[in-house]
């Protein structure tokens, strides 16, 4: 893995660790960490021998948000020449190009790309994860979290909504009512609350975090196909949206159709019937099927 300026990465066993890595801004977030992180996503769905990703923050908390070092002008994108690389959507007549890429936030950037990913992704949530800090780990697919985290959906009391797509996610994973009290209140909650409402999964002792993340890693994937663990990530997330079990019946067809010819599915069924562990042969890298195809939307990127 190439070295980042933000974040740290660390590769042991399969388990690629992202460190958000700016402990004495209690790693805020910012343009350069965005595409940092993006990167790293990248090149581990890239590298066949990483089968998990883990996710945590260097010192006390995991993310305090946004970095507001630019004042109230934090969230002015049109005042921000960083945010303006590829022009103004502003134009002459004082309208806004919505479709512009000037407009896009680049939480929503990030999360998608862990919506995209084809590792199982998991939050070792280590402190304060506040307004992007928490909603970057909406499409994780685990929240383990420290006794000692705090959890917010500020927006609200920063005159601003949430982004990230959170719209999307959080409803999904909590329910509308605990979605809707959370970001109106714009409250800091604690772990308990968080554990209670469903975010995360479960809670640990701080220095027992990352090690029930790592358990948990091992447990996803040691017995399991690299390329069955991607296709199924991504046929779940993408049926949270469906708007029938059709949907659902037709993607799970062609997935079974395309697996169920490969060498994987030779070696799950012969290795169980000669009562060995499986070695399966098939990479992420190179034997993922094109999934626009299976989902029937040739748009799928």
């Amino acid at each position: 893995m190439q070295s980042f300026e933000t974040i740290l990465t660390e590769l042991d066993e399969g388990i690629l660790t992202i460190t958000l890595n700016r402990p004495d801004r209690l790693n805020a977030f910012t343009p350069v960490m965005m595409k940092e992180l993006i990167a790293a996503f990248d090149q581990a769905d890239a590298d066949d021998s990483v089968r998990a990703v883990i996710m945590t923050g260097a010192g006390r908390a995991y993310c305090a948000g946004a970095d507001l070092g630019a004042g109230g002008a934090t969230f002015d994108y049109a005042k921000r020449p960083d945010r303006m690389e590829q022009g103004s959507p502003v134009q002459d007549d004082g309208s806004v190009d919505y479709s512009h890429p000037g407009v896009r936030d680049g939480g929503g950037r990030l999360t998608l790309r862990i919506f995209n990913a084809k590792k199982p992704v998991i939050g070792a949530i280590n402190g304060p994860a506040v307004g992007i800090g928490v909603t970057m780990t909406l499409p994780f697919d685990f929240r383990l979290a420290s006794e000692a985290a705090r959890f917010g959906f500020v927006f609200a009391r920063r005159g601003i909504v949430p982004e990230a797509a959170s719209s999307w996610f959080l409803p999904r994973l909590v329910g509308i009512s605990q979605a809707l009290d959370w970001c109106y209140s714009a409250r800091v909650f604690d772990a308990a609350e968080a554990l209670k409402g469903g975010l995360v999964r479960s809670l640990h002792a701080p220095d027992a975090l990352l090690p029930a993340a790592r358990a948990l890693a091992h447990e996803l994937t040691d017995h399991s196909a690299p390329v069955s663990v991607a296709l199924t990530r991504q046929m779940m997330w993408r049926m949270m949206g469906a708007g029938h079990p059709m949907i659902a019946h037709r993607l799970d067809s062609r997935g079974i159709w395309s697996r169920g010819q490969s060498d994987d599915a030779r070696e799950g069924v012969q290795s169980f019937l000669e009562k060995r562990e499986a070695e399966f042969p098939d990479r992420v890298s190179a034997d993922f099927p094109d999934f626009g195809e299976l989902l029937g939307d040739p748009e799928y990127k």
